[in-house]
């Protein structure tokens, strides 16, 4: 019997993996040795790069590619400084502090268009809009900070600030009035929790002016240099090993599917729109979180032909 979940992310996963390699020509050294770290734990979030090591896509292109699993006890920034990583992924924000922090890495390519990074808070302390967050208390990750500050100085509101730990327990026990979530990930997991999608205020970002595209391909501009063909070739999205139920995961990948879809006319997949760049680094700035802003052409060098 077809099973249809698994079916949608076969397709969705070739798409990915497809639409990065069409147009690619000329061949790389074969077995070329390369590591990728992934920014956080193995989940559906990386899928396509597990499927297309499963796959063989890597060594179809001349490279033997180990993943490596990321996470709190493994930062990307160490690894790509150190050179112990050829690639890896990393949110846009995080990537711009670390080239200020004096690693020089450079963006390949944007695999995630739009900002997943949300707050989701309770309609029953009479909240359903950014106004009405005035005076309520709303916990943040602290490396999520940028965007919302930014929303409460855009609408002028003044919040109670909590830390937010790694879970969602504070707000499933009333203990702030919001709380920050991934689209993909924590909402879904209230969701699962038992509140009601209709009980909810969700606040996007990314419909408040200030998206900040996430996941994107990073190396050091030395490998960029060095090998360019290297790094066309690596490439590649989403995949997933699974450290939750089955569900949520095929939750998420769905909801990665939704992010990577280009949203701005004339930019195609893959590829890091100027303007978002722009704001992103500007808000980094502000925040006091970044000294400088590397320009777009220094910064993004395209890996696609």
């Amino acid at each position: 019997m077809c099973n249809r979940g698994n079916v949608q992310q076969k397709i969705f996963l070739a798409t990915v993996l497809l639409a990065w390699w069409a147009g690619v020509c000329g061949a790389v050294e074969p077995k070329t040795r390369v590591t990728y770290l992934s920014h956080w734990i193995p989940q559906a979030q990386f899928a396509g790069y597990y499927m297309a090591v499963e796959k063989g896509i890597y060594r179809q292109h001349g490279l033997d590619l180990t993943v490596l699993d990321g996470g709190p006890q493994r930062p990307v920034d160490k690894a790509l400084a150190s050179g112990a990583v050829t690639f890896t992924s990393h949110f846009l924000s995080d990537a711009l502090v670390c080239r200020d922090n004096g690693v020089p890495l450079v963006h390949l390519a944007q695999l995630s268009q739009r900002s997943a990074l949300m707050l989701v808070a309770r309609k029953d302390r009479g909240i359903k809009s950014v106004e009405e967050l005035q005076g309520k208390k709303v916990s943040v990750w602290p490396s999520f900070r940028v965007q919302p500050e930014a929303l409460f100085r855009k609408y002028n509101v003044s919040v109670k600030l909590l830390t937010q730990g790694a879970s969602i327990n504070l707000f499933l026990r009333g203990g702030v009035d919001a709380a920050s979530a991934m689209w993909y990930n924590e909402y879904h997991l209230l969701l699962n929790a038992g509140l009601d999608e209709k009980d909810l205020t969700m606040i996007f970002y990314d419909q408040h002016g200030l998206n900040f595209p996430e996941d994107g391909i990073y190396c050091l501009a030395e490998m960029w240099r060095a090998r360019p063909e290297v790094c066309r070739q690596f490439a590649r999205a989403e995949a997933a090993r699974t450290g939750t139920n089955r569900v949520h995961q095929r939750w998420m990948l769905h909801r990665m599917e939704d992010l990577f879809r280009p949203q701005h006319p004339g930019v195609a997949f893959g590829e890091l729109a100027c303007g978002d760049y722009e704001r992103v680094a500007a808000e980094l700035k502000t925040a006091g979180m970044i000294r400088a802003m590397p320009r777009y052409e220094e910064f993004h060098v395209p890996a696609l032909p």
